[in-house]
């Protein structure tokens, strides 16, 4: 079965921009001839001296990033400011994401004991103030993960007390209690992401729903004390409609903050860009997101990814 998806019987309203021709079958219209991917997509090497300082960091403490795991096209740019988001419980997820490249197991390895110190000295060797953790689908725990992601929380507010946290979670698969055990850490903000539009999320996510992330969202905002964010990608397939579709259902279930980016294709084996969406698109989209549904924090451009700039989107959050 080929790992494109036909999006057109689900796609309701103007799509988003098409994907360029081909260069290779002639001048047509709309070609893009800068390679493989449109100009606004190219960029220049980041300045910076952090870049080999946190990957010794990293390596030293043996710790796995989603800078690294899922390809991320913003990491030497991170890097070199000496930011990086921490990936939790191992390089191994139990859910294969039709997008996401990090590596799929069934059975990962055991949760390593040590894990949550280690994390905490990292964020004190970077001097971050701002900490961002992330985790894979750990689907084979009764918990989820939830009370491992707890302690790793605990050990960074003890080891970095002036520092402030967001975490990027699983569903934990339904799992209230599991969110429970994390929203009792007192994140600054709760993170969960929803990828994409309702009709595209069978194909797109594994395991995961629509219905359940925003039940998840849901729940979290409901107690009030922690700011709730979520996320898309565009070009997948998807049209403008559905995009300010869920946007607006993000907003009813009490989400504050939204990431909207372009998706990018992390290997063969991963579904197709379906689009690539204009810088000019992305800022109608952050326009419409705040003018329109209400949400205070946009953050919307081809690079953004949930954790992009994080620490300068909280500032801006914490100034409102």
């Amino acid at each position: 079965m080929s790992d494109r998806f036909d999006a057109k019987p689900s796609v309701k309203g103007r799509r988003l921009n098409v994907l360029p021709p081909n260069p290779q079958s002639g001048n047509q219209e709309g070609v893009v001839k800068t390679g493989r991917f449109p100009q606004w997509l190219h960029r220049k090497m980041p300045k910076g001296g952090g870049l080999k300082q946190t990957d010794a960091i990293l390596a030293d403490l043996r710790l796995p990033t989603v800078c690294e795991e899922a390809k991320c096209p913003n990491l030497l740019e991170c890097w070199s400011k000496k930011t990086a988001t921490f990936l939790a419980m191992g390089s191994a997820c139990t859910r294969a994401c039709g997008f996401c490249d990090i590596d799929f197991n069934a059975k990962p390895l055991p949760l390593q004991p040590d894990e949550p110190e280690r994390i905490s000295k990292s964020v004190k060797a970077l001097g971050l103030q701002h900490v961002v953790i992330t985790m894979v689908a750990r689907d084979d725990l009764p918990d989820g993960g939830a009370c491992h992601l707890a302690e790793i929380i605990r050990q960074v507010r003890n080891t970095n007390p002036g520092s402030t946290i967001e975490v990027l979670t699983s569903d934990f698969a339904g799992n209230k209690e599991a969110l429970d055990i994390v929203m009792d850490t007192k994140p600054e903000i709760f993170n969960h992401n929803i990828e994409t539009v309702r009709e595209l999320t069978p194909r797109v996510r594994h395991k995961a729903s629509y219905e359940r992330t925003l039940a998840t969202l849901k729940y979290v905002s409901e107690k009030k004390s922690v700011r709730v964010k979520s996320g898309l990608m565009l070009g997948l397939g998807e049209s403008e409609e559905q995009v300010k579709e869920t946007l607006q259902d993000l907003k009813e279930v009490g989400c504050s903050i939204v990431t909207l980016g372009q998706y990018l294709q992390a290997s063969r084996h991963k579904l197709r860009v379906k689009a690539f969406i204009t810088p000019e698109q992305f800022q109608e989209l952050e326009i419409y997101a705040k003018e329109k549904v209400g949400f205070k924090h946009v953050y919307s451009a081809p690079f953004v990814r949930s954790s992009y700039n994080a620490a300068a989107l909280f500032e801006e959050v914490k100034a409102l």
